[in-house]
């Protein structure tokens, strides 16, 4: 019998609900024997589903703290287990007593992810699934909210188990055909098995496109924004944020250090990074700052360039301008203070930047902001449809596998095409079945699942 465990599944800090949760085998004597309901009926005698409220008592029968008991019945609950779930007062201290008490009453210690890790092991969820509770977890927008559910309620898995049941019939096609051989039936299956495979591709490069998209939707749009002093960099910062997380003065050189902050424009995830203005430094400190924004600028997967439409063009903005003409895929070119009378122009940008999107703004007034966030919007979703979320691929691990899926694919086409026999046909298909059976957990090492639910939360 595997050992009943137990842990605090709310965050640390105070808060008005504190939950422990148990699972296993004995988790309805567990929590019977430090939960006493005002009914004083029996958590193990309840069925399913069922609620009671009460108070969580000491040893000696001393009130810890009022609470409402959760009961879960095995196969319906999150692990797939017998589950009871406290909900106390949200306090650190007495989360720590009642923790404590379901350790004396029989349960152990759970360890990161091992409720999940149970959910999966006991088949309620598979790999992408898993992957995608933290990912629900960790949503900062809207969007990467969508792909999380997506991969959790199992609209991915189910794309997936579709094409893994489409390989198997062709499998066992070819198999009965090996066994019983007979040339013209053999065309007319090859030509089903190419067919097919070719299918499969198709859907498989079209999760691929989606990769790019939905790593941004999750880990966030990595943005630098560069230009030179005063030409509004950390005022764009606040107008992204809205709210006054940068000083913005007149004096140049303001902000000498890079400043880090998440924002949501246009449904994505920008990790925004306001660097400190380009010119020549006036001291060492500067300098170091300069360096630093130099560097963000290359390292950034997006890179908002700024250029002040109320001046010409400096010897500053022609850095920057250098910078946009060698690395045009990831820039995007702003003039603004657009609310001022107009020295530099778009038409005098696109003459030395060529194709880098260019956009006139206002932090002040806020013109052209949507714009702006609408413009990156599309850029993330270049090639994709934002409404086919649910199946990004999300995961540097599910891209790879679908690259190796591929590659086997790929190979039984050639292998069709130089007729070497349907034995190898047969290998590279249930090579390419065994890989998407790997995506979803039906064949994966211990080493690989201590890697996934390591990065879990303890009493996730």
């Amino acid at each position: 019998m595997e050992k009943t465990i137990s842990a605090i599944a709310t965050p640390q800090g105070a808060g008005g609900i504190g939950i422990i949760r148990i699972s296993g085998d004995r988790a309805l004597s567990v929590a019977d024997a430090v939960f006493h309901a005002v009914s004083k009926a029996k958590l193990s005698e309840l069925p399913g589903m069922r609620a009671l409220y009460g108070t969580v008592v000491d040893r000696k029968g001393t009130v810890i703290d009022e609470a409402v008991a959760l009961v879960f019945r095995a196969p319906h609950s999150y692990t797939a287990e017998d589950v009871v779930e406290l909900q106390c007062h949200g306090g650190s201290a007495v989360l720590r007593r009642v923790l404590a008490r379901t350790y004396e009453g029989g349960a152990a210690p759970a360890e990161r992810g091992e409720f999940t890790k149970r959910a999966f092991l006991n088949g309620r969820l598979d790999l992408t699934q898993v992957a995608a509770v933290m990912d629900v977890v960790n949503a900062k927008t809207d969007a990467a909210l969508k792909i999380a559910t997506g991969h959790l309620t199992g609209r991915f898995s189910d794309a997936i188990k579709a094409m893994r049941r489409t390989l198997l019939e062709e499998i066992a096609h070819i198999e009965a055909a090996i066994d019983f051989p007979e040339d013209e039936i053999e065309d007319v299956l090859l030509c089903d098995v190419q067919e097919t495979v070719n299918g499969i591709r198709a859907e498989i490069a079209h999760m691929q496109k989606t990769a790019t998209a939905g790593r941004i939707l999750r880990e966030g749009l990595t943005t630098a924004i560069v230009g030179k002093p005063n030409v509004g960099k950390s005022s764009l910062l606040n107008a992204l944020l809205r709210e006054e997380r940068a000083i913005v003065t007149e004096i140049p050189g303001t902000t000498r250090d890079a400043i880090e902050e998440y924002a949501e424009v246009g449904g994505i995830p920008l990790h925004i990074i306001d660097t400190a203005g380009i010119r020549e430094a006036k001291d060492e400190v500067e300098r170091i700052g300069i360096e630093k924004a130099r560097d963000h600028a290359e390292s950034a997967a997006l890179v908002l360039a700024l250029f002040d439409a109320s001046r010409p063009l400096s010897d500053e903005d022609q850095e920057i301008l250098a910078f946009l003409a060698s690395n045009p895929a990831k820039g995007m070119s702003l003039l603004t203070k657009a609310d001022l009378p107009a020295v530099l122009t778009e038409q005098m940008l696109r003459e030395k930047i060529g194709g880098v999107p260019i956009l006139s703004l206002s932090a002040k007034t806020g013109e052209g902001l949507e714009l702006l966030a609408e413009t990156i919007a599309a850029r993330v979703y270049e090639d994709v449809s934002e409404s086919d979320a649910s199946i990004f691929v999300s995961t540097e691990r599910e891209a790879e596998i679908l690259r190796e899926t591929d590659a086997y694919l790929f190979s039984a086409l050639h292998a069709i095409e130089d007729a070497i026999g349907l034995d190898f046909i047969s290998i590279d298909l249930r090579a390419a079945w065994e890989a998407l059976g790997r995506l979803m957990g039906d064949t994966v090492g211990e080493d690989i699942l201590d890697e996934i639910f390591s990065k879990f939360c303890l009493g996730k």
